[in-house]
């Protein structure tokens, strides 16, 4: 089946700091190897003091917003003058969008609080987050389930293109919401069996665990000093296995790298064994050499979880319980983060070290 799509050329883009908040020890005293054990089936995130966010804000702030914001800060903090904010997120924050659904019809349209309904639209992080920051410049919010983050990616890559001297905040954010969890748990996208994260990949059923997070990254076309190289990035919409690898070995050989010289396979594999056969499609391309980890044991299952994927990578050396296959202790210098969602979005995301 010949790939029947034309590939976009971005310039590559480079990232300077990088900040998350997710279910394990990402942010302040970092530890990787210490792994939090889920409860009930969900990968809550582990929340810190927000010291950067003054009290009387941060009590009317939402879970994704205090997640988004508070993982926004340190970035901002530490870089003047950001020409632009651009967050990814499937739901922003749903939870403050119920509540105020819920007030509509307890109050019988009446005196209705406004401070669930500006927290609940999916561009209140970003809004806040410039608010906080003072930042006028550039502000959006992409919102696109599962692939959110990648054209977050793929919007500062066209903003770089345009602006080469310019430098933005690119993020993405999602949180565990009562509503969101109770539908994708009757559609069969969480386990009905109780689980625990480490044994994630053991399991033989239908469904994931549920997970949230935040991370944020400074980017620009500076190579200098930079944590990472951003070379491309693709996303795909199907549910036909043969398209995606072939997707794949197009996207490959666009960037003129062979499939043998990608020294880290980084995927998206959750333990739902009707998407498993496209992760283990995509691993049947690469040669023995390439390393393959697995980072949702860590996060759970959530639509920008690829954010905290790519945190990870550019944090440094990966621990040991996250591969796969391979050895922790190689170089990882061509790296591709390959995500799937909910069987029908695909994201490929090739960095370079």
């Amino acid at each position: 089946m010949l790939f029947p799509y034309k590939l976009q050329t971005f310039a590559a883009m480079y990232i300077h700091q990088h900040t998350c908040i997710s279910a394990q020890q990402t942010f302040d005293a970092i530890d990787l190897n210490t792994i939090k054990e889920s409860v009930n089936n969900k990968l809550l995130a582990i929340e810190p003091k927000y010291e950067g966010i003054p009290p009387g804000i941060l009590r009317r702030m939402g879970k994704a917003v205090r997640l988004g914001v508070g993982t926004a800060l340190p970035v901002i903090k530490n870089n003047e003058g950001i020409d632009g904010i651009i967050i990814g997120t499937a739901n922003g924050g749903m939870e403050d969008c119920i509540k105020f659904l819920n007030q509509i019809i307890d109050y019988e349209e009446g005196m209705l609080t406004p401070g669930n309904f500006v927290q609940s639209t999916p561009n209140a992080i970003a809004a806040q987050t410039g608010l906080m920051a003072a930042n006028k410049s550039y502000n959006i919010t992409h919102v696109h389930r599962g692939l959110a983050f990648e054209n977050s990616l793929l919007d500062a890559m066209m903003m770089l293109k345009e602006n080469p001297e310019a430098k933005y905040l690119v993020g993405g954010v999602d949180e565990i919401s009562a509503y969101n969890y109770n539908i994708d748990y009757l559609e069969g996208w969480y386990k009905k069996e109780k689980i625990t994260n480490t044994g994630l990949y053991d399991t033989a059923s239908e469904g994931s665990m549920a997970g949230e997070g935040a991370a944020m990254f400074l980017v620009n076309n500076n190579n200098v000093n930079a944590s990472a190289q951003i070379k491309d990035i693709y996303t795909i919409h199907t549910t036909d296995v043969l398209l995606v690898k072939n997707a794949l070995t197009v996207f490959l050989k666009k960037n003129k790298i062979a499939p043998e010289n990608i020294d880290l396979l980084l995927n998206g594999e959750n333990g739902d064994n009707r998407l498993l056969k496209y992760y283990t499609g995509v691993e049947s391309i690469f040669h023995q050499r390439t390393s393959i980890a697995r980072y949702k044991h860590m996060t759970g299952e959530f639509p920008t979880s690829t954010a905290v994927a790519l945190w990870l990578i550019c944090h440094g050396r990966l621990p040991a319980q996250m591969f796969k296959s391979g050895y922790p202790g190689t170089t990882m210098q061509h790296i591709l983060i390959y995500n799937n969602y909910k069987g029908i979005q695909h994201g490929f995301i090739l960095i370079n070290k």
